[in-house]
């Protein structure tokens, strides 16, 4: 099982892209693979719009992101910080997916039927 690093928007509408997020994640358990999303996870801890505490998030998601055995970039939007995500994966040498919303609607995988969590939403 591959540890995969979950890129996709965040700022804008924050409701609506963290329900994608959410999804992207799904997508990532149903290809067999475990995920990590720092922006599901660091905004409920620190303060975004606290700029120690956004450059402390960006630096631990790079960090993390060294660990990951890929990078997955989800969506046709790329925002600036995903961005910063893909500048990171290219110099550690990550693998990088470009996964596309019409990709995460029509690929169910292996684990959809093992796990109620796993089910895509379509």
């Amino acid at each position: 099982m591959k540890l995969i690093y979950v890129a996709s928007p965040y700022a804008g509408n924050i409701d609506r892209n963290i329900v994608f997020a959410k999804d992207a994640c799904r997508f990532v358990m149903n290809e067999g693979h475990a995920f990590f999303a720092p922006h599901l996870l660091y905004p409920h801890v620190l303060d975004d719009s606290d700029p120690s505490d956004r450059t402390f998030a960006i630096t631990m998601g790079k960090n993390f992101l060294a660990k990951c055995d890929e990078l997955w970039v989800f969506g046709e939007t790329i925002s600036a910080g995903m961005m910063d995500e893909i500048n990171e994966a290219k110099r550690c040498h990550k693998p990088i997916r470009y996964v596309s919303k019409q990709e995460m609607e029509v690929i169910e995988g292996p684990l959809a039927k093992g796990h109620s969590l796993c089910a895509m939403r379509i």
